[in-house]
């Protein structure tokens, strides 16, 4: 899993098991690699490269991806019976009927010898959907006692059932512009908000981000870097120049439209994970405004996408529906992801 904060890779060895109309799951070993500055570097600017140079950056990912599993495969002395890779994000125009996630899955599957599914949005694009987000499927299946699901990664979604139907939409950025931000200052990202926490909220700013057309919409909508930086970094910029201001300011915003968005559905508990869930100050902001916000363990919090990405892999290989148009707007539910042969 390579999320658009690029804070690094997520490699997690899933085992799943099926009992009694129930599927059970547990997480054996996981470890975050980062990524090596030329590398990330690279991700950072992929948007602007030529479409030959694209192409060949999608197939150095690939070799990046497929050492990376081998090179955890070998230290754990793992011999997984499927690879399942979510790629990086380059863009995500679902109303242009596009979306590409590089990491090319053959250069993964001949590297490991592993059966690799990976080009998991691109189905459900083709089927006029948004191709996004594709965890709700996992929120249902494995995590259904809780009444939300709210991971804050790059960009914060939600997940919830409304009337015995599963619904999920992307919020708003949340790391992607935190990390730019934090970044500005030497860091790699903003540890526990206590930047943010320094500075103080600009109410004019605040006020326009909330008034962006994107929040506006309603869902099914998905969010994509190129929206992002187009619509919310120029809205900052015009009003505020204090890194910190500018972060407290942001925390205000994503804490705000989730206890928005929570609230048009009902009150109710909200499994929290992704990187977001450990910055503590944002997690404060959202309790404060009465949102009861429930903490797994912290390997939840940081694998659990890479988790749900193992699963929809699974769901794949076995010919089941792992993407739901009541999600994402398609018209039809559907099985995606292109699967490589290792063997």
């Amino acid at each position: 899993m390579s999320g658009t904060s690029l804070d690094g890779l997520d490699v997690a060895y899933c085992k799943f098991s099926h009992e009694v109309s129930k599927w059970q799951y547990s997480i054996e070993k996981a470890k975050t690699i980062e990524y090596p500055k030329e590398l990330s570097l690279k991700l950072q600017n992929a948007h602007q490269m030529t479409g030959e140079n694209l192409l060949k950056f999608d197939n150095e990912l690939g070799r990046f991806l497929g050492n990376s599993v081998k090179s955890f495969m070998e230290k754990y002395h793992l011999n997984p019976e499927l690879i399942s890779s979510h790629g990086h994000t380059i863009f995500h125009q679902p109303e242009n009927q596009f979306t590409l996630q590089i990491g090319n899955g053959a250069e993964i599957a001949s590297i490991t010898g592993i059966d690799t599914v990976c080009n998991f949005r691109t189905t459900d694009i083709a089927l006029g959907g948004q191709g996004a987000p594709l965890v709700p499927i996992g929120d249902e299946l494995l995590f259904n006692k809780f009444d939300f699901c709210l991971n804050i990664g790059g960009i914060a979604n939600i997940s919830t059932n409304i009337n015995s139907k599963r619904f999920a939409w992307d919020i708003c950025p949340a790391n992607m512009l935190l990390n730019y931000f934090a970044s500005k200052l030497g860091f790699v990202y903003d540890k526990d908000g206590d930047i943010a926490k320094t500075g103080v909220i600009n109410k004019e700013l605040l006020s326009a981000l909330l008034e962006i057309e994107y929040h506006k919409l309603p869902y099914p909508k998905s969010l994509g870097r190129e929206y992002v930086f187009d619509k919310y970094l120029p809205t900052i910029i015009k009003y505020e120049s204090n890194i910190n201001n500018i972060l407290c300011t942001l925390v205000e915003m994503i804490s705000e439209l989730i206890y928005q968005e929570v609230y048009k559905i009902g009150k109710g508990t909200i499994l929290a994970t992704g990187g977001g869930a450990f910055n503590t100050f944002l997690v404060e902001q959202m309790r404060k405004k009465g949102l009861e916000i429930k903490l797994p363990d912290s390997q939840i919090i940081s694998y659990k996408e890479a988790l749900i990405f193992a699963f929809l892999g699974l769901l794949r290989k076995t010919k089941q529906i792992n993407t739901l148009k009541s999600v994402t707007g398609s018209s039809r539910n559907s099985i995606g992801g292109a699967i490589f042969s290792g063997k």
